[in-house]
């Protein structure tokens, strides 16, 4: 009967029309009306957002959703993961997986796989991260901070904008479709780090009508159905710095090419995690002299 009902519900997410309904939010949630604060004020009941931190704490300061939902925090809100060799929690909200991967495929959910090349969009300048590594997976939940930072210290070597469907990506949603992160629209920024290449995937969802990088402002939504790419050449973000903005709730997935890391152990599937807390540290760096020949 399970099994049933979840043939049912993915063919269900076929059926819904993502787009339509995420562009109609993008403006919906930018609309500067009476109704904005009003809705804010439920939606921070509904999810028990917690406001502590924020820089404008108040639900009246706001003058539409929008800006309520990417709200900035205070300096020193969050506090960051001192030691070099830790990597920071990129967000806050829920691990879905904080693991391992080789032959290409990541674990998505329990019994379902996703490509890693094919996440990347193909990464065919850096085969060894689509090959092996380690990646976190970290669910945003609507009330969650919507605001991604750095988890380590890295240079930009290029961010590739992957259009795609906007399925859920709420654990439910990850439980039942196939490859859903390698399918939903995605931005990837790619990273060279001390101790390896780093991929940073924010994924896209149904409502997410808009992601944006520090670097390059507003991603989508784009025109057409092209994969863009684009490289770069001394854009360097330090630990802890904004990387990004999720316009409405979501997934971002960080991968690491180097199998030199240790998970926190106190730490799995279902975990709560705020942005600047440790995931994991590198147990062994690479030289600078094999980082300059990549």
């Amino acid at each position: 009967m399970n099994a049933f009902w979840k043939h049912c519900r993915g063919f269900l997410f076929h059926l819904f029309p993502h787009h339509l309904v995420s562009r109609i939010m993008y403006r919906i949630t930018r609309l500067r009306t009476p109704l904005a604060n009003p809705a804010i004020r439920v939606f921070i009941r509904a999810f028990n957002v917690d406001m502590h931190g924020a820089c404008l704490p108040e639900s009246g300061s706001y003058a539409t959703f929008n800006e309520f939902f990417t709200r900035r925090l205070i300096p020193g809100a969050r506090p960051i993961a001192p030691a070099e060799n830790e990597i920071m929690c990129p967000a806050d909200g829920y691990i879905s997986q904080l693991s391992s991967y080789t032959g290409q495929h990541a674990i998505q959910a329990k019994g379902r796989l996703f490509s890693m090349p094919r996440l990347l969009g193909g990464g065919r300048e850096y085969p060894g991260l689509c090959e092996r590594g380690k990646f976190a997976t970290i669910y945003l939940s609507p009330g969650s901070y919507h605001r991604v930072h750095m988890p380590v210290d890295g240079e930009l070597l290029e961010m590739v904008h992957i259009p795609g469907r906007l399925f859920s990506v709420a654990p439910y949603a990850a439980e039942t479709l196939d490859s859903l992160y390698a399918r939903n629209e995605r931005v990837v920024s790619i990273f060279r780090t001390g101790s390896g290449y780093m991929a940073v995937v924010m994924v896209g969802a149904v409502n997410v009508a808009a992601i944006e990088t520090s670097w390059h402002g507003l991603v989508t939504p784009p025109r057409g159905k092209t994969l863009h790419r684009r490289t770069y050449s001394g854009t360097e973000l330090k630990k802890g710095e904004e990387l990004g903005v999720f316009n409405m709730g979501s997934t971002v997935i960080v991968a690491f090419e180097s199998e030199s890391i240790a998970w926190q152990p106190d730490l799995g599937p279902g975990h709560a995690v705020r942005m600047g807390q440790s995931l994991g540290r590198f147990t062994q760096a690479v030289s600078p002299e094999a980082q300059a020949h990549r």
